[in-house]
């Protein structure tokens, strides 16, 4: 009879340490700060060819100021 008492605590511990760790709430890990990230720049990227497909001349424009500016020093 001990040592089914004794496997029951075992037993108890063991579900009571499964179900801490499942409900155990932590920061944010190197993982999601990457996937933050890459959905950022993706819509960043996405943005900047929209504007450039539908605004050619205001690129032509803000390189031509850039290129002059350099030229100039």
């Amino acid at each position: 009879m001990k040592y089914i008492v004794a496997l029951q605590n075992k037993v108890d511990m063991l579900q009571a340490k499964a179900l801490s760790t499942l409900t155990k709430k932590e920061g944010q890990n190197t993982v999601e700060y990457v996937l933050m990230l890459v959905v950022v720049v993706g819509v960043a990227v996405l943005v900047g060819g929209l504007i450039k497909s539908f605004m050619p001349e205001f690129w032509e424009n803000i390189k031509a100021k850039i290129l002059g500016g350099a030229n100039s020093l």
